[in-house]
């Protein structure tokens, strides 16, 4: 979990986790009174994938071990745990040129 939040008029969780290629996933979800008034639906999903040849740079990035797949999540979990997290995250990306796929929906 790198972020999670709850009030009475929204619900937001996003969450680190890899896929079964390998893959580094960020994935998030909103839901609640304010997501239905700015998107005209109630609930607001989001994903990032870095696919599995990609991860390789975040090791180096953040001077981790290779492959310690534990070690990375627990280092997006400290450097990226606000309410901004998965902007940050595509930002840092895009700064570093680590290349990923991403899409929304709601």
């Amino acid at each position: 979990m790198l972020f999670s939040f709850t009030s009475p008029d929204i619900k937001v969780t996003i969450e680190a986790y890899f896929n079964d290629a390998g893959g580094l996933v960020v994935d998030g979800y909103d839901i609640g009174k304010s997501v239905e008034d700015y998107f005209g639906d109630s609930d607001y999903e989001y994903v990032l994938t870095v696919p599995q040849p990609e991860v390789a740079k975040l090791y180096t990035l953040f001077s981790l071990p290779l492959n310690e797949r534990s070690a990375l999540l627990r280092h997006l979990q400290s450097q990226f745990n606000t309410h901004h997290c998965y902007s940050d995250i595509k930002s840092f990306l895009e700064k570093n040129q680590v290349h990923y796929e991403s899409f929304s929906w709601n």
